[in-house]
């Protein structure tokens, strides 16, 4: 099977959860990430399905959308409970839980206006993010076991674990560095995935801090 995983040269949770995956499952795969001219061409060409990012391509056939090609990557690497449909869904509710806080954080990271801008930040930094991140956490406080889904790992780790390293990470202007530390469980999962021995080998590859 040949596999090519497009998306620009960012460790956005889009890509990373699936990108990890097919690292840690030792699924082999071309890594491409095109150039700002790369990605005018590829739109002009209409190579991407819905003018998105990330995109699948499987012996030469399309997958768009971050579920699906997450959900594809997971299960070819074993990180996607096919066998239980209940802990399918719960990972499918995370995936979408972590789409959900991106769609969330978009109207304020791209208002130009920069007073308004800094309202919107400092609304997302008090208000909306802790609201969501508390739902992540009530996740992790109801499966008990420091994963999100069962007692192993998951996509719905990885996605998560990108995501608030992201969030969390001082990439953001307006965003707290130590957003995360009202939020224990979901500090301590941060920490668990961050030190797991494929992760630490895929960050030192990566160059991702």
């Amino acid at each position: 099977m040949k596999i090519k995983l497009i998306y620009p040269n960012i460790p956005f949770w889009r890509a990373e959860v699936s990108r990890l995956a097919l690292f840690i499952g030792g699924i082999e795969f071309e890594d491409f990430r095109p150039s700002s001219k790369e990605i005018k061409k590829m739109k002009n060409d209409g190579i991407l399905p819905f003018g998105q990012f990330p995109i699948l391509q499987v012996n030469g056939k399309t997958i768009a959308q971050t579920g699906a090609i997450a959900r594809f990557c997971g299960k070819l690497s074993g990180l996607y409970p096919s066998e239980n449909q209940f802990n399918a869904a719960k990972v499918d509710e995370v995936i979408d839980l972590a789409t959900d806080i991106t769609n969330q954080m978009k109207p304020a990271l791209r208002e130009i206006d920069p007073k308004l801008s800094k309202k919107m930040r400092r609304e997302l930094a008090e208000i909306i993010l802790p609201r969501w991140l508390g739902f992540l956490e009530k996740i992790l406080e109801d499966n008990n076991t420091n994963f999100f889904v069962g007692n192993s790992l998951s996509i719905a780790d990885l996605a998560a674990w990108r995501l608030c390293g992201w969030i969390a990470g001082g990439i953001v202007d307006g965003i707290p560095v130590n957003i995360l530390e009202n939020y224990a469980r979901l500090n301590a999962h941060q920490n668990k995935i961050d030190n797991l021995p494929k992760i630490v080998e895929w960050k030192n590859k990566s160059n991702l801090s």
